[in-house]
């Protein structure tokens, strides 16, 4: 018999939660009887990711309004706030991404390189440094890094958001390696096109009525999560996993 919280007592901290993917995902994890501790730059957007929660499970969600951007302090005092707290942390979804501005590679401008980076990738590294030890204390402790197709198809005007998630790639798998020893598995995530504001900036005439939601991307991600989840070092492609269900 399928146990209905396989999650459950486990804390779950999960980046770019107030919309999208990541908003999806948190209510996913909720449902399956996670604690989620949520990250995300607007207040609003995180309380609608909690009411949606309550509504789903009847309980909240803690929530941490962030800009990572600009929270290096703050990013590194999470992992030791969180077992203050909760007295465990067993989940890390690094899901906040920036796409920027599409423009060729020698008219990106520092400020907004700047921007990326921080997000993309700096944000990754703290979160890495921070969660470390917590996660590998877990008896199954979870790491997911949403990445993008973009990172091994390299496409004109979209270098900044490429070569930045390829950074957090290479650092989430060299951390991976290091971990092995562990019972702390890390995966990347790929979930292939799904309708998201930032799809939608970026394709702006795309019908996003035809695309996945964020709703059916969720599942797989959470899947990820899971005590029972084995692969590590993985780059696991969602939109082709689906395809092939």
């Amino acid at each position: 018999m399928t146990d209905p919280l396989p999650l459950k007592d486990r804390v779950a901290l999960v980046t770019g939660a107030s919309r999208g993917i990541g908003a999806a995902l948190a209510v996913e994890l909720a449902t399956r009887g996670a604690h989620c501790v949520l990250i995300a730059r607007t207040q609003g957007g995180l309380e609608e990711t909690d009411d949606a929660i309550r509504a789903a499970t009847g309980r909240g969600a803690t929530l941490l309004p962030l800009d990572l951007q600009k929270a290096e302090k703050e990013l590194d005092l999470i992992g030791p706030s969180i077992v203050e707290r909760f007295g465990r942390l067993d989940i890390l979804v690094h899901n906040a991404g920036v796409l920027n501005k599409l423009t060729p590679v020698a008219h990106i401008e520092p400020r907004d390189w700047a921007e990326t980076v921080a997000v993309n990738l700096s944000a990754a590294w703290r979160l890495i440094r921070t969660c470390d030890p917590p996660l590998r204390a877990s008896d199954a402790g979870r790491a997911v890094f949403v990445t993008t197709g973009r990172v091994l198809r390299p496409k004109a005007y979209w270098g900044m958001y490429g070569a930045t998630k390829a950074g957090m790639e290479h650092l989430a798998m060299t951390w991976a390696q290091e971990v092995a020893a562990t019972k702390l598995r890390v995966n990347l995530a790929d979930p292939g096109v799904v309708a998201t504001k930032m799809r939608a900036l970026a394709m702006p005439g795309e019908d996003q009525a035809t695309l996945r939601r964020p709703e059916d991307i969720a599942p797989h991600l959470a899947a990820l999560c899971a005590p029972a989840e084995q692969r590590h070092g993985a780059r696991v492609e969602i939109e082709a996993a689906m395809r092939g269900a």
